[in-house]
């Protein structure tokens, strides 16, 4: 096949990010930039219609690549259906926080995101969920909007590289390795996030607007599940998971994953709502498996393009070490998308080949892209900027300023899993 210019590939990423922008849905975006950049990349030097048939092969193969992680993420949403739709991420949240008590607000907040997000519930819907408490917390200590948003969010991203969620599935799919391990991969790097979030939410306690009382809702405490029962659909998911390194039984998250999310329901006595919350998940998990297609035909046409030697050239050039190419595609990826997800199926499936030929083991890898693709997974070109500025009725202005910081728990993460995964792995 034929390999696509170096011009080819940045066109498909600029044109990528200028769509998104534009409000273009992301998978059109991804897909009208996959195409022209792959046609720009051929049409130099082959035939029109050679060009372009071969351009449409190489964003078919390259979504054929992602299908394994698109079915196994439409059956992740049984589970994070059961966990928000019963109200099982609300009352995590609201334990967590009571038990780390009102006085350590930020820490609760932090914690709450963290463990919510790591359970299996996406980075945006634990924000959402637990903002309307974080605002109640909030007002009451006189915290800023930007201390409590910056207090979820770099909660989640924590939190996110030790889920079970999307990007965790798509990295693990593209390296072949255990999801298990990769979670695991991630606990260190993530403890150092959450410390890092603590500081810099500190930092920023007095900064920006004021929570007033026209940001507060009320919360139905209705019905709500007991803790140990709506934490028991994530726990018996990772046990499942974990049965393959234990006892050498493999359970495929396609099954886990569904199953955690029926024995949820089961130990919550809301087994005969089973079906509604797996079409509330499967209609979370649709938009995701649909933008995975758009990320799939883009990391076909990156992944045949000069793109990859020539950011390994650049890397040489520099005299950095050959694994810095995981954390810095990974980063690359995730400002091109915005999205955790889409920036690490992208660098996965785009550089992940190149990354094993350099004598990079598969885990460490992906840990690094896994990593790597948080610190610039919030531009505002991509939903998750909008929908936690919403959660807490923060304006556009307010909402920029926290950018730097967002990123700076980003780096902590990328740069953690770098130290662990890449310079002390030589040693």
């Amino acid at each position: 096949m034929m390999t696509i210019t170096l011009t080819g590939a940045l066109v498909a990423l600029i044109l990528a990010i200028v769509l998104i922008l534009r409000k273009v849905p992301p998978v059109y975006g991804m897909l009208i930039g996959a195409f022209v950049g792959g046609f720009v990349g051929l049409i130099f030097q082959t035939t029109m219609d050679t060009a372009l048939t071969t351009t449409v092969s190489t964003m078919m193969q390259g979504a054929q690549g992602i299908m394994p992680a698109v079915l196994r993420i439409i059956a992740a949403g049984v589970l994070a259906g059961v966990l928000i739709e019963s109200g099982a991420a609300l009352i995590i949240a609201e334990t967590i926080i009571r038990k780390v008590g009102e006085a350590k607000a930020l820490l609760a907040l932090i914690l709450a995101s963290c463990i919510l997000t790591m359970s299996g519930v996406f980075i945006d819907v634990a924000i959402i969920t637990v903002a309307p408490i974080a605002l109640a917390i909030g007002h009451k200590a006189n915290l800023s909007k930007m201390a409590i948003l910056l207090a979820m969010v770099g909660g989640g991203k924590a939190g996110n590289i030790m889920s079970p969620n999307p990007n965790t599935i798509a990295a693990s799919d593209f390296f072949h390795i255990e999801m298990t391990s990769l979670m695991a991969a991630g606990i260190i790097p993530a403890i150092f996030g959450l410390i890092a979030t603590y500081f810099l939410a500190k930092w920023l306690t007095k900064k920006g607007s004021n929570i007033h009382t026209t940001d507060l809702t009320t919360i139905d405490n209705t019905d709500l599940p007991k803790f140990l029962c709506a934490i028991s659909g994530p726990i018996a998911a990772i046990l499942l998971l974990a049965l393959r390194p234990l006892a050498k039984i493999t359970i495929d998250p396609m099954i886990a994953l569904p199953v955690g999310g029926l024995v949820g329901a089961i130990m919550m006595g809301k087994v005969k709502h089973i079906n509604h919350y797996a079409i509330s998940g499967l209609h979370r998990m649709s938009g995701v498996a649909i933008m995975l297609l758009g990320t799939g035909t883009l990391a076909g046409i990156i992944g045949s393009s000069e793109l990859k030697t020539t950011m390994v050239n650049l890397i040489n050039a520099t005299n950095l070490p050959d694994y810095m190419l995981a954390p810095i595609s990974g980063s690359l990826m995730s400002l091109a998308t915005a999205s955790t997800t889409a920036g690490t199926a992208v660098a996965s499936g785009s550089f992940g080949e190149i990354l094993l030929s350099l004598g990079i083991p598969a885990l460490a890898s992906a840990a690094m892209i896994h990593a790597g693709a948080t610190t610039l997974d919030h531009m505002p070109h991509g939903s998750f900027f909008h929908a936690t500025g919403g959660a807490v009725n923060m304006d556009m202005k307010e909402r920029l300023k926290l950018i730097p910081y967002e990123t700076l728990i980003g780096l902590v993460l990328a740069i953690v899993s770098t130290l662990i995964f890449g310079v002390f792995a030589i040693f």
